[in-house]
């Protein structure tokens, strides 16, 4: 097996919700065909007359209500999800409209009946798969499959899955490894970090640095957001937001030990339901998880009072942890389920929390270790298929616990800790294979069925 060679900024995306997988994927796979078709000659251009979409797996079971529709519309419209505006699924959702594709000096129609529900049971490689087709009057004149593998990382069809990178300085395929660099070279985390994204991207340290200070900005501005908006989130459930009544609350408590408790679920509330909404946020590591990080984050700056340097440097460790739980096992619910989005971001927010605050790599993976075992088994199951009932209160249980990995591990001796990260990641990987589809991001069974049948 290589060694992990992922960018930063590719575990952390700024996107639109409700779902990684199922937005920032699609749109980016959306993007890419848009781009194929620019480079069509003009007799090609001339044939053209329709495209059509299919989507299939947890796309084509629960893609109505994670967004997919729009986000595939939006990214032919020539959208890209770190710069599309805020609100550019929910423009696309309220304002349905016969769009036109720009085809060269021509345009094509393009409606959200061209994006089609095809099977879920299919025999394409990964579970997410889109395929794009254009039409001319004798059949198809190009077609494209992608692949959304979770977090908005996205492969082509007969695109290697680890495409060769530059040689990194410290590589390292699991935790134990990573360990040995520290130790051998004598390394903080975050200088091991750092080094290699340099010789990854070639980007400067600063520029590094500005990049991760951005995404703390897009993090803060979400709970923001979330914080400052009540009312019905999207779709038929119905469910009122509840971050601000949280927030007011925070506001009047007297005892002291309930205030990092309840501030720590409005934060994370907040995020979750912009992501809810399909408003931006960031994937750490998914948009279904992308209320957790931000929370601890925002806790840290606004109650604690960390520095921004501090934050930047729990970051990179806590994208070593998103690393390893997506080299050697997944993120993508459609794989193992929460555990890989929920439970990978909790051990995330664990290891940021104590590298922040000044802890060593051995505190800190046993933070990430704590959180993530107690997510292990953790099903996908959302309610008609929307990113909301349980994703959001999943958010603020998977930041308690990370907390809560935090204060254990920072409590207890590192050298008494029996499992390390590396064999709760092996168990992640083990029952994510062992949960059946239905628990895998298709609203077919657990409590998406539950609660229709109850």
């Amino acid at each position: 097996m290589p060694p992990v060679e992922t960018s930063v900024f590719e575990l952390f995306r700024i996107g639109p919700g409700p779902s990684s997988s199922h937005t920032i994927g699609p749109m980016r796979a959306a993007a890419r065909f848009l781009a194929e078709l620019e480079r069509l000659d003009a007799s090609q251009r001339n044939e053209a007359v329709q495209v059509k979409i299919h989507l299939y797996g947890s796309l084509s079971a629960t893609g109505q209500g994670h967004g997919t529709v729009e986000a595939v519309l939006a990214g032919l419209l020539g959208h890209e999800p770190e710069t599309a505006p805020p609100d550019i699924l929910e423009q696309l959702r309220t304002h349905p409209a016969q769009h036109r594709l720009a085809l060269g000096d021509r345009e094509l129609p393009l409606s959200a009946g061209d994006v089609i529900f095809d099977t879920l049971d299919h025999p394409f490689p990964w579970p997410n798969t889109l395929r794009f087709l254009l039409y001319g009057p004798g059949g198809v004149l190009l077609e494209r499959e992608y692949y959304s593998i979770g977090g908005g990382f996205l492969l082509e069809k007969g695109e290697e899955a680890a495409a060769k990178r530059p040689r990194l300085p410290y590589p390292y395929q699991n935790m134990a490894e990573c360990k040995t660099q520290l130790t051998t070279h004598g390394l903080r985390l975050h200088r091991l970090m750092l080094e290699n994204e340099k010789a990854l991207t070639g980007a400067s340290e600063n520029e590094i640095y500005d990049r991760l200070e951005h995404l703390l900005d897009c993090m803060e501005q979400a709970v923001d957001r979330g914080l400052q908006t009540s009312g019905v989130l999207p779709g038929p459930l119905g469910l009122q937001r509840k971050a601000p009544a949280l927030h007011h609350r925070l506001q009047s408590v007297v005892y002291e030990q309930e205030k990092i408790l309840l501030a720590l679920n409005a934060y994370a509330l907040a995020a979750a339901e912009e992501n809810a909404a399909g408003h931006t946020i960031v994937t750490a590591p998914t948009a279904g998880a992308s209320g957790i990080v931000p929370a601890v984050v925002y806790l840290l700056s606004h109650s604690l009072g960390l520095g921004r340097r501090a934050l930047c440097q729990g970051l990179l460790a806590a994208a070593t942890v998103g690393f390893l739980a997506k080299h050697n096992a997944s993120i993508a619910g459609a794989e193992v389920g929460c555990q890989g989005e929920v439970g990978v971001a909790s051990a995330m927010a664990a290891a940021l929390v104590s590298y922040a605050k000044g802890h060593r790599f051995r505190v800190t993976e046993n933070a990430a270790e704590t959180a993530l075992e107690h997510h292990l088994g953790l099903t996908c199951d959302p309610v008609g298929g929307y990113v909301q009932i349980p994703c959001i209160e999943r958010n603020a249980m998977g930041a308690i616990k990370a907390y809560n990995g935090f204060l254990i591990a920072t409590a207890v001796a590192p050298t008494l800790y029996k499992v390390d990260l590396d064999k709760v990641i092996q168990a992640m990987a083990a029952t994510g294979r062992d949960l059946l589809p239905k628990y895998r991001e298709t609203a077919a069974g657990g409590l998406a069925l539950c609660l229709g049948n109850c």
